[in-house]
């Protein structure tokens, strides 16, 4: 089996899902799943859970991200990036450096955003993209999200390129179109790049292209372990008897067991067998057990 994490360089033009497919295929994995979807206009890193390493794709979707986006002021499309229709053109003010900063300044720290029309999420069993397409503009809840730094990176006359750290959920693009409305105008992405997704902010990332060359030539990109993204979590070893016991379903009692909480669990020989939750008083209940063929 082909079980670890693969950090791809999403390129434009693809969606998220094909280019999950195409790593799939590329490595005959029998499972795969991305982390946090990327918009066919967006690149950067995706990550890529396969075979067992699925099984701790949900660890990953709770980390942070960080994107560098690009904002065209005085033109807002349907979608709120360069795909869309123009929907609509406005002046671009004059804007101070000072100004600036503090428009930024106040899209920091918690916030409610309100979920794009053009996303995947669904509403009545229907995505909202499709909706949209048929025309149709539905009600759609406010979101709680976390911006944890917002950054100028480089100013046009009508363009802003930010960083932006933000909490999982964020939309990028309805980002941009509320910071260029306070602004005074309006605005769309139109390049969108995602640097990192905690905790990989320091990892490599594979292109499409240096996959299938190294297929090709019968070897294999080398994968990230499946425990790479937990090392939070406090580490339990045990013995045999213990890991049989796991696999069953049943709880170990340990001595040694961590304080309440989630645990990375791993036999006799130090090999990542899944994630318990620990009591707090040495009772370990298996949560999610990996399982090698």
């Amino acid at each position: 089996m082909t079980s670890g994490i693969l950090l791809l360089d999403k390129p434009p033009g693809v969606s998220s899902n094909a280019a999950l497919q195409r790593v799939k295929h590329l490595l005959g994995a029998r499972k795969a799943g991305h982390v946090g979807s990327l918009d066919p206009l967006a690149t950067g890193m995706l990550p890529i859970c396969l075979d067992e390493a699925t099984k701790v794709a949900g660890e990953i979707l709770s980390g942070r991200k960080c994107y560098r986006f690009t904002i065209r002021l005085g033109v807002r499309t349907a979608t709120g990036d360069a795909e869309g229709a123009v929907v609509e053109t406005a002046p671009v003010p004059s804007l101070a450096a000072a100004a600036l900063e503090q428009a930024l300044q106040r899209f920091t720290g918690p916030q409610s955003q309100v979920p794009p029309m053009y996303s995947a999420l669904k509403v009545e069993g229907q995505p909202l993209y499709k909706l949209a397409r048929a025309g149709l503009d539905v009600p759609r809840a406010g979101r709680a999200i976390h911006i944890h730094d917002l950054q100028l990176v480089q100013r046009e006359e009508h363009s802003l390129q930010l960083s932006v750290l933000c909490s999982k959920g964020t939309y990028v693009r309805v980002l941009a179109e509320d910071i260029a409305r306070n602004l005074g105008t309006c605005g769309h992405v139109t390049e969108l790049r995602r640097l990192y997704v905690e905790p990989f902010t320091e990892a490599a990332m594979l292109t499409l292209e240096s996959i299938s060359g190294l297929t090709g030539k019968g070897l294999r990109p080398e994968l990230l372990p499946a425990d790479a993204p937990l090392q939070h979590m406090p580490a339990v070893h045990l013995d045999p008897t213990s890991v049989e016991r796991l696999f069953k379903g049943q709880a170990v009692q340990r001595e040694d067991a961590p304080v309440a909480g989630r645990v990375r669990l791993y036999d006799s020989a130090s090999q990542f067998i899944g994630l318990g939750e620990s009591n707090g008083a040495g009772r370990i209940q298996p949560k999610r057990m990996l399982i090698f063929e």
